[in-house]
């Protein structure tokens, strides 16, 4: 492994196991096996539980990251992740045309990256589930948009994460009155308060 990536992962990883525990919990949910997370960084933590992942990142530490393949491939055996992993790197602005096949994944994921719901739903198969959670308000923008629908939500506790489908209509419910639009949270980055606030939301793709 090269000394950059060791370095950056080091830093991304300072919460061991955490990131493992989340994905894996969540693929046992709602199963899979290809992954699409935009805006990772160099969070790689998808691969421990999915056996093919296509990450995006415009941050210009991630290509020199991504392409120590040895390295890359060395931390994922050694959480035990799947044999031979298929890892894709687009550094690119995932809010950009990327060079994907729509209705191609079975996951998406949207963790304090943005609106990323509202530019690559479209990679997401009919069936398949968005991983997000309320940062720069993309709950809000996945509970918009027609496509989608509440599927499930993610708790944490004590570093367990578990996935409930159990009573759904008690969330996404704001905390006092509010009109907004998907335009306006989009250019603000900011949410809508909800009266009860998991950890994360899944929203399963139904058109």
């Amino acid at each position: 492994m090269k000394p950059a990536t060791a370095r950056l992962w080091a830093d991304q990883n300072r919460h061991p196991d955490d990131r493992k525990r989340l994905f894996r919990a969540v693929r046992e949910a709602v199963g899979g096996e290809k992954a699409l997370y935009p805006g990772s960084y160099v969070d790689i933590a998808a691969s421990f539980a999915y056996p093919s992942v296509t990450y995006v990142d415009i941050d210009r530490r991630t290509p020199g990251f991504f392409s120590d393949v040895a390295g890359i491939d060395e931390i994922i055996e050694s959480e035990g992740g799947p044999p031979e992993p298929e890892i894709q790197f687009i550094h690119a602005d995932y809010r950009d045309e990327m060079d994907l096949e729509p209705e191609t994944f079975d996951l998406l994921i949207s963790l304090y990256a943005g609106p990323v719901s509202a530019y690559c739903t479209r990679y997401l198969k009919v069936g398949g589930s968005l991983l997000v959670n309320r940062s720069h308000g993309d709950v809000a923008l996945a509970s918009m948009d027609d496509r989608l629908e509440l599927a499930g939500v993610v708790t944490a506790r004590a570093g367990d994460y578990r996935v409930s489908t159990k009573d759904l209509h008690t969330y996404l419910n704001p905390k006092k009155p509010v009109e907004m639009s998907a335009e306006v949270i989009k250019e603000r980055q900011r949410g809508i308060g909800y009266t009860r606030s998991p950890f994360a939301y899944l929203f399963r793709r139904i058109g």
